[in-house]
């Protein structure tokens, strides 16, 4: 599954990271490689292995950008209740790996989230890593997987897609709820 990114590929996926950045971008997450559901994305065959391997890394990210964000913007929902939800579905993952004798991976989320300029840029990245999310487990879903595999990522699905709906009501709100930057 681990494959090196080429030199040319890093240089865009900076200059993309850069440019988001300096104009606002609605995405945090930098994920390089193939990491989480971006790295999912970029596969047509998937393994079990790899479906195990992609889900739980994305289910860390989520994890540690979320976590990010209230460290910059305060504790608020719907933050506080999605990392509470996506440590549940990390848990819900753990058992497969074992069953299924795949290593879990370590958690590097860490590596691939950014804090974003303002409270509507997290609301922003939150909607589309939540959509990115829920593309993943479709696609994983249309796989001929062990029953128990798949109930447990239709459970993530659904899960990100309540996750969805409550970053889209951030979003409505006026001034996201909260004050843009922490002590500033």
């Amino acid at each position: 599954m681990t494959k090196l990114i080429n030199k040319k590929t890093l240089v865009w996926i900076t200059i993309f990271g850069l440019v988001g950045v300096l104009f606002g971008g609605s995405i945090n997450v930098f994920a390089e490689g193939d990491y989480g559901a971006q790295g999912a994305k970029k596969v047509e065959n998937y393994t079990l292995e790899d479906m195990l391997i992609y889900a739980i890394q994305d289910e860390y990210l989520a994890r540690a950008e979320y976590e990010l964000i209230m460290e910059e913007y305060g504790e608020q929902r719907p933050f506080s209740n999605i990392i509470e939800a996506e440590e549940y579905h990390i848990e819900l993952l753990k058992p497969l790996f074992e069953k299924y004798n795949v290593e879990m991976p370590a958690d590097t989320s860490e590596k691939h989230v950014v804090v974003p300029d303002s409270l509507e840029t997290a609301f922003k990245t939150g909607v589309q890593a939540e959509v990115d999310n829920i593309e993943m487990y479709k696609k994983f879903l249309e796989k001929d997987l062990p029953e128990d595999v798949k109930n447990i990522f239709e459970q993530l699905k659904r899960g990100s897609e309540n996750h969805l709906t409550a970053f889209e009501r951030g979003l409505e709100r006026p001034n996201n709820g909260r004050r843009n930057r922490r002590n500033k």
